[in-house]
């Protein structure tokens, strides 16, 4: 047993080595491309390999779906996958001390005290090791490090002397590249990252006994004053969303000085916030079981009270719909639009739960797993692709009304705007606006072939993009106008004269017949300044 207890450490310190290895070789600054998804396949195999106690189903399951995460990083890196990876695996390596998926409620505190273990981790293993007592005929750790401290510390110091009276040990030597301070901080945080998961610490597991429990007994509320709360609340509520109705839906003339604009951009985070705290009211006033949910009047009250706040989060889409539609679309807009419904999502459970008598574990279970639903599509999505080819599509360039498109925008952009653009190009266009088009164009899709020269910034995302853009513009792409002498061109492709340089105030003259001065005035070259961008 304790041989095997051995191998099983020794083993899980090789996967360790061999992955800050691995990773030691392939990562570079900021590039990021496909070899993270490859990088976290391997992390899941090593995971699986050294802890046997994975291969039940709950954590099978678990490492399945981060294994679908690591692809989803293979394809196209990003933020959101990588989270979305790191918590599958944690929950994995954890699930042997839990032995089920209880709630996320204690889940979420579990992954944080897991994520703050890094550091403690292998410092805490190795107060174990060091604590170890001696096999019979054996070296504890200690013992093993007195015994090894004088002949490699007169081996090292033979070496040097060797090196200082042989030039051919002395280049081998040179040759050695020893890490430096950046480079081993790196394998610290690779190993506070990668440590955990092989070795989980039991704190991590022990931390949920911290919470209380997810049904909290509250003080009650009269059934008077509640009955009384939600006949006020749904005046108060009928009379915001009679006026959406008139104003927003129905497109009627808004009183003197309030202009559509001002109506429809201003309220959307409000109305949010408004609906999510009647969805904390009713989560906080009306527990399953109790006397004033089984009350028929208050359940009527309440039901049309979601309702309408539900009729609320609509506007809000409407308010964000119509703001997209007077500026543009952007991936943070989607964003909020996916929250949005989010949050009708959750107030639509919270009725239910009233309703049907579930508990409060099966709210917070439910509303996890829509936020993981949506969150694992926007991982999976290209938002930014999205938000480009809706502009494009919607552009008063090529539609005949909306907004004019913002080529600075989709510069910005990047890789992900180059299939919007290519098909922006190829339509009929002014020869203006195409010469702006296909300048941007340019630019991004040099980036794009640039990163994909590079293989550690190379995904399969991006030599999609590229191979189709060539495919539609054939082997030779028409080319910008090359800007006249004097000229450049803004981030949209736009032509103007380059600034004129400021002259830069020279040194006072010397006075006449200064011997010196006429020196250093015939020597000196003239200043040129460099041309402003």
């Amino acid at each position: 047993m304790i041989r095997t207890a051995r191998f099983s450490f020794l083993a899980k310190v090789a996967a360790a080595i061999a992955i800050i290895a691995a990773m030691d070789r392939l990562f570079l600054g900021d590039a990021a491309g496909s070899w993270i998804g490859g990088f976290a396949l391997a992390w899941t195999g090593a995971l699986l390999a050294t802890r046997p106690a994975l291969r039940r189903r709950p954590s099978l399951a678990a490492l399945a779906i981060a294994a679908g995460f690591a692809v989803v990083l293979a394809h196209d890196p990003g933020g959101l996958g990588w989270m979305l990876f790191w918590s599958a695996l944690s929950i994995a390596a954890l699930m042997p001390r839990i032995g089920r998926f209880d709630d996320a409620w204690r889940w979420s505190l579990r992954l944080a005290a897991h994520g703050l273990s890094g550091p403690l981790a292998p410092a805490l293993d190795l107060i174990r090791l060091a604590r170890l007592k001696p096999r019979r005929g054996g070296h504890g750790p200690a013992r093993l490090a007195a015994l090894l401290a004088l002949p490699l510390g007169m081996t090292a110091l033979f070496v040097a002397l060797f090196a200082s009276a042989n030039p051919v040990i002395a280049q081998a030597l040179a040759r050695v590249r020893l890490p430096g301070l950046g480079e081993m901080l790196f394998w610290a945080l690779l190993l506070a990252l990668i440590w955990p998961s092989l070795r989980p610490t039991r704190w991590a597991t022990r931390a949920a006994a911290l919470l209380p429990r997810a049904d909290i007994a509250l003080p009650g509320i009269p059934a008077a004053s509640l009955l009384l709360s939600l006949l006020l609340f749904n005046i108060v509520f009928a009379i915001q969303n009679g006026l959406d109705l008139a104003f927003l839906w129905s497109g009627a003339p808004l009183p003197p000085g309030v202009t559509l604009a001002d109506y429809a951009h201003r309220g959307a985070y409000p109305l949010i916030a408004t609906a999510l705290l009647a969805g904390l009211f009713v989560l906080v006033a009306l527990k399953p079981g109790s006397a004033s949910a089984a009350d028929p009047a208050i359940r009527r009250l309440v039901v049309l009270w979601v309702a309408q706040n539900l009729l609320l989060v609509a506007s809000s889409i409407l308010r964000t719909l119509d703001y997209v539609a007077a500026y543009s679309l952007t991936s943070l807009r989607i964003a909020a639009l996916a929250w949005m419904g989010l949050v009708a999502i959750g107030l639509a459970l919270i009725c239910w739960r009233m309703l049907a008598g579930r508990s409060a574990a099966w709210l917070i279970n439910a509303n996890a797993l829509m936020a993981a639903l949506v969150l694992s599509a926007a991982s999976i999505a290209d938002l930014e692709a999205s938000a480009a080819a809706w502009n494009v599509r919607h552009a008063r360039e090529t539609s005949g009304r909306g907004v004019a498109l913002d080529l600075c925008y989709l510069a910005q952009t990047g890789p992900a705007a180059l299939l919007s653009l290519v098909a922006l190009e190829r339509r009929p266009l002014p020869p203006g606006f195409r010469d702006r088009v296909r300048h941007v164009r340019a630019q991004v899709m040099a980036d794009l072939a640039r990163r994909q020269a590079d293989w550690r910034s190379w995904t399969w995302r991006g030599r999609y993009r590229l191979e189709t853009a060539r495919h539609l513009l054939g082997p030779n792409p028409p080319a910008a106008a090359t800007p006249l002498p004097g000229m450049e061109r803004d981030c949209d492709g736009t032509l103007h004269p380059i600034a004129a340089e400021q002259p830069t105030p020279g040194p006072a003259a010397a006075p006449a017949g200064d011997p010196i001065a006429d020196a250093v005035e015939n020597t000196t070259p003239p200043l040129t300044g460099a041309p402003s961008r």
